[in-house]
């Protein structure tokens, strides 16, 4: 096993915990704006996608805080279109997602073979996060 790249690792982590936690505003605001015949459920899902954004946030920093890092109190910056149909919305959010899965993907690349808890926890997220990236393109399908 090689050893961990602590600093790397924190760097990571740090800027997951802000895109989770960008993860929290953005699915608030888009369960706040959706309208229309369907809008009950979709804001039931933007709204499960707020609290396991912020349940993802705080995993994160109980790592970083477990590797002696400090959490940042930063949130990424949120990209928006302004356009609150529900096919823009979805469209953000599935590029969120991509984004998150590309984040742990380096999270991953950095922790491999020097910890399998965090190469564990990588890939146990990485795994969500394509899931989540299947659901919104299965959403979007109807839009094409």
């Amino acid at each position: 096993m090689k050893e961990l790249d602590s600093c790397a690792t924190i760097g990571i982590l740090n800027h997951l915990m802000e895109f989770e936690l960008a993860g929290v505003v953005r699915y608030t605001h888009y369960a706040l704006m959706v309208t229309g015949p369907n809008r009950i459920p979709i804001v039931q899902f933007f709204q499960e996608q707020a609290t396991e954004s912020l349940l993802h946030a705080q995993q994160v920093g109980g790592i970083l805080t477990g590797l002696e890092g400090h959490p940042s109190l930063k949130i990424e910056p949120i990209e928006e279109t302004n356009q609150h149909n529900l096919k823009a919305i979805l469209t953000e959010s599935l590029n969120h997602e991509k984004k998150a899965l590309e984040l742990y993907k380096e999270l991953l690349n950095v922790v491999q073979d020097a910890s399998i808890y965090l190469e564990e926890f990588a890939r146990g997220m990485i795994g969500q996060e394509e899931l989540h990236n299947i659901e919104i393109k299965k959403m979007l399908r109807d839009f094409v």
